[in-house]
């Protein structure tokens, strides 16, 4: 007897069998895909009083972000970065919740967030070191409270929950706000970070970027609901919003925000967009996802949503437009002339704080280290 054949004799559950919500998930949207203001009873006074130069902010950043991305891409296929993870279709949720922070909330990205980055005022010139392997990060986290990327899948959302701990404990009125994908949401730190930000009421946002693929991993093979529906089991509110759109992105990300600092508590926040492309550049999204399904998300693309809602309410014209093309371009030549520009690193730097006090074995390594870089030099090895 085959082995199809034993397997066929099987009831099998079908994937129709398995369980879904009774209702149809909640997404929270202020602008639809077309450029249209839509009314939320909820949300809409967290955007009530934005004004037409903090639209046209919130576009420029969009825009922006998106080319520094695009410039960094075409780096690391020209051999200048080691890798790369593009934010390409999630601007609008980076942008959005970006913008809501204070300058004393504290921020802990995951390495995908060049966005919120762009926010909290990193130069985009020093997110690039890392990747081209000429330091650890490249900034200093405490002058923009922002930590560096984490590249470990979801440990950052513990380190949040700790750090706002410790927050609430100093009695201050400032958030804390971690970001992961969907793919980290399955991690059992951020079920761990979960259950400990509840239980001591820490003023922490988990912003989840769902954009649908966690590597070529869809998120349906993840999860039976929704994943902001998570949060109801750890006592905690979980919120869906659209993460295409920046102006509901914004509005709820300034409701959690404002939930922590009073006291109420952690949420969680699901932003459902799209990740248009690769995962990492070493990453072929053809080998998993239909064309169809990109070609269906990029008609909802985050920027020229928001682009159609400044031309049709007069907000922004051609000038606006034009100065802004220019300067992305300026931005693009500068970050591909600073990449080019990075010194090359102390390659003895990795034998430093390895051990507190040094370590024999370190010692040893390092002059094994200095023989090889020599043969180098004298034509033994080259």
């Amino acid at each position: 007897m085959t082995v199809e054949s034993t397997a066929a004799r099987k009831p099998r559950r079908s994937a129709g069998t398995r369980k879904s919500p009774s209702t149809k998930p909640e997404l929270v949207q202020l602008l639809t895909p077309e450029g249209k203001r839509v009314k939320n009873a909820e949300y809409d006074k967290y955007v009530a009083d934005i004004t037409p130069e903090e639209l046209r902010g919130l576009y420029r950043d969009m825009v922006l972000t998106r080319r520094f991305d695009a410039e960094a891409t075409s780096l690391q296929r020209q051999g200048e970065l080691g890798l790369w993870a593009s934010l390409l279709g999630q601007e609008a949720a980076q942008i959005g919740s970006g913008r809501a922070l204070r300058d004393d909330d504290y921020v802990f990205p995951t390495y995908r967030e060049h966005g919120v980055a762009w926010c909290r005022g990193v130069d985009p010139t020093n997110l690039l070191g890392m990747f081209r392997g000429v330091n650890n990060g490249g900034w200093d986290p405490n002058s923009n409270n922002f930590h560096l990327y984490t590249i470990v899948i979801g440990s950052q959302t513990l380190h949040a929950t700790g750090y706002a701990m410790g927050v609430a404990k100093d009695g201050a009125d400032s958030a804390v706000i971690a970001y992961f994908g969907d793919g980290a949401s399955s991690q059992g730190d951020v079920a761990e970070s979960f259950t400990f930000s509840a239980v001591y009421n820490a003023p922490v946002v988990f912003f989840c970027q769902n954009n649908q693929w966690a590597i070529s991993e869809p998120t349906e093979r993840q999860t039976r609901v929704p994943l902001y529906q998570r949060a109801q089991g750890f006592g905690f509110p979980g919120v869906r919003v659209d993460g295409n759109d920046v102006l509901a992105s914004l509005a709820v990300t300034k409701w959690a925000l404002e939930r922590a600092r009073s006291g109420e508590g952690p949420t969680l926040v699901e932003a459902y967009t799209y990740r248009m492309g690769a995962h990492t550049t070493s990453d072929d999204p053809s080998k998993y996802r239909a064309d169809e399904e990109r070609e269906a998300w990029e008609a909802k693309d985050p920027i020229l949503r928001l682009r159609r809602y400044l031309e049709a309410s007069n907000h922004a014209d051609e000038g606006f437009f034009a100065e802004l093309e220019a300067e992305s371009e300026a931005l693009g030549r500068r970050v591909r002339e600073a990449v080019r520009a990075m010194p090359d690193p102390d390659r003895f730097a990795l034998f430093e704080h390895a051990y507190a006090d040094g370590h024999a074995l370190v010692d040893e390594e390092r002059a094994e280290f200095a023989a090889y870089q020599a043969s180098f030099t004298d034509g033994e090895g080259a």
